[in-house]
């Protein structure tokens, strides 16, 4: 030990080769050596392992990144590792096959990019999907790979959670979880309506059934609930607050199937009338009182209130859709053509060009003919009038000296049948003329076959009439196209007499508000209700007596005319009309009353089609 002592003081060139070796040696068994090649050796697996997880083409060199990098070609048959890397960690990114929580996808195809407001987003390259939530801007399209509820077979699906902000548009198909929607947000997700959260809305792609819908039917539902969401004005409004929507709408037909429509009260509305009054030319004179003279003008202010329901006010755009490319037809006496020029009015006001409403032949004035028709050109529709005050045929009867005895033809329905018996809507009414001399006393003036009875009871003409329509309705009208009303008796307000005794109702201003001042229900109209229940086609009845019962300040009476003859003039309070009716004025609430029975039925015709696609389907 000495000797060795003593030679590691002299100079390694003058030493021999056994003492340089040794001397080597000492020096690296010291121990601060050792530390520090030590270190050395983990700072150099550090830096492998920092470069592995954070390669960067900017400070990576060929060399170290042959270490690092997995190689893509087949390994050597010796099986050794393609990188240092993998020698140390044999877990990590190799040649091998990506796992299952790994998944890469490629670039999409080149399609149109999608528009956004506020953000413009390039293809991205292919890239391992990163499982932390994507987080979209307000108003930003997402274009994320689409998710199916269930994964159909050989599918590859994305498992990246999205979180969408408000004003957001989601344009993903198909997703495996149940995607939620904040305020303002459209969602067009298909084929399965997501759950929709806060104000978020799911418009998700129509299913098979709704897709073959036909364009029938969504015209049917399109017409049953756009105007019923309109504000009120004097043109168009149906009552409900927009904001109640489809739903409302829906909400409203039912309300009015459950509700006896005409049982209720008249209520002042300044909103009404329904149209402006001087502002249709085609109100015939006899029920144009403005123009007649009339001053008082509180009569146009009322409106039809059921007691258990709304009654939606006339929208006159809405009912020319109903009716477009169809025939409404009235069949009746002079009542029925007060109902049908008022019609004609709230019609024709809702119409921007009145030049393509007109009468088929031109005619102006709607007394004398047979028939008349309003063409609305804009909607290929037509709103017609056939006169038949008794619904069954006017006759003449041969004498044997060669004259004619005028009779009535109780099996024989009237003239014009034919021409009606196609009309999409037929609104039939009698009952006035059958308070007329000869038909009240009812001699040698009622006829069947070739028998005219010497006398009978006009209760049982009445009702033998009748019949013979019913019959004929059953025969000929298909109720699987046409709709069929019966307008109920419209109540007279002669006081001091009647029509042609110096009935008068001139004084009349306001409406009877107190019930225990109306009138018992005439006998006749229950001999129609017993003919209408025992029919085999449905027709609706439109019981209006008791509505028009009120209204005893609603008749034209001495402002039936503007020239008055020189009888009339010397004394006009012997010449007055208490069965007509002003227009505008109570003939308008019939027709609303119309409109809200068509809209039922066409709700019911709606729900009817939708329950035969359910079972055929």
């Amino acid at each position: 030990m000495a000797e060795v002592t003593k030679q590691q003081h002299l100079p390694i060139k003058g030493g021999t080769l056994i003492s340089d070796v040794n001397s080597l040696f000492s020096i690296l068994n010291t121990r601060n050596t050792v530390a520090f090649a030590y270190g050395i050796m983990f700072a150099f697996i550090a830096l492998t392992v920092f470069m592995t997880f954070n390669p960067s083409s900017s400070y990576t060199s060929p060399y170290f990144a042959s270490i690092v990098t997995t190689s893509n070609s087949t390994t050597s048959t010796s099986g050794s590792s393609n990188s240092l890397f993998s020698f140390f960690f044999p877990n990590g990114t190799s040649s091998s096959p990506p796992q299952q929580d790994r998944t890469v996808f490629s670039p999409p195809p080149q399609t149109e990019p999608s528009r956004s407001a506020n953000t413009t987003a390039a293809p991205a390259a292919s890239a391992t999907v990163n499982k932390r939530p994507t987080i979209l801007n307000p108003n930003q399209t997402s274009n994320v790979q689409p998710i199916p509820l269930v994964t159909p077979k050989n599918t590859t699906t994305s498992h990246e959670p999205t979180t969408r902000l408000k004003n957001q548009t989601d344009n993903t198909h198909n997703s495996n979880k149940a995607t939620v929607f904040t305020a303002n947000q459209t969602g067009t997700t298909a084929p399965k309506t997501p759950v929709a959260a806060g104000n978020g809305s799911a418009d998700p792609a129509p299913n098979s059934s709704s897709a073959n819908k036909s364009v029938a039917e969504k015209g049917v539902e399109k017409n049953l609930t756009a105007p019923l969401l309109k504000k009120q004005s004097n043109e168009t409004n149906s009552g409900l607050p927009a904001e109640q929507g489809k739903q409302g709408s829906d909400d409203l037909v039912k309300s009015l199937m459950n509700c006896d429509m005409l049982h209720g009260e008249w209520v002042k509305d300044d909103s009404y009338p329904l149209y402006k009054p001087g502002s249709c030319p085609l109100i015939d004179e006899q029920f144009n009182c403005i123009l007649n003279g009339r001053p008082d003008k509180d009569y146009q202010k009322f409106k039809w209130k059921p007691k258990d329901c709304t009654l939606p006010r006339l929208d006159g755009s809405h009912m020319l859709e109903l009716l477009r490319g169809k025939r409404l037809v009235f069949v009746g006496d002079s009542l029925n053509r007060n109902m049908w020029e008022s019609l004609v009015c709230i019609l024709r006001n809702s119409v921007k060009d009145k030049s393509k409403v007109f009468e088929a032949n031109g005619r102006t004035h709607f007394r004398g003919e047979a028939s008349y028709s309003f063409i609305f050109k804009d909607y290929n529709c037509t709103v017609e009038f056939f006169v038949s005050p008794f619904l069954v045929r006017e006759w003449e009867m041969p004498e044997k000296d060669g004259s004619k005895r005028e009779t009535l033809r109780l099996d024989l329905v009237g003239r014009s049948s034919d021409l009606y018996k196609d009309a999409d809507i037929v609104i039939f009414n009698t009952g006035h003329w059958w308070t007329h001399e000869k038909t009240s006393k009812g001699k040698d003036y009622y006829q069947e076959g070739s028998h005219v009875y010497g006398e009978l009871n006009v209760l049982e003409a009445f009702r033998k009439a009748l019949t013979t329509w019913a019959r004929w309705v059953d025969a000929k009208v298909d109720p699987k196209k046409s709709i069929v009303f019966f307008r109920g008796y419209s109540a007279s307000h002669f006081s001091g007499g009647q029509w042609n005794s110096g009935g008068q109702c001139d004084s009349e201003t306001v409406p009877i508000f107190n019930e225990k001042y109306l009138r018992p229900y005439p006998p006749k109209m229950l001999v129609l209700e017993k003919v209408l229940r025992n029919m085999k086609s449905h027709v609706t009845y439109l019981n209006i007596t008791r509505m028009t019962d009120f209204r005893k300040d609603g008749h034209p009476s001495i402002y039936r005319k503007q020239k008055l003859s020189k009888e009339e003039r010397t004394s006009p309070e012997s010449f007055q009309d208490c069965s007509h009716w002003c227009l505008p004025g109570v003939p308008d609430a019939w027709n609303e009353v119309l409109y809200a029975e068509l809209l039922v039925k066409l709700y019911q015709n709606k729900q009817q089609q939708l329950q035969q696609q359910k079972k055929r389907a």
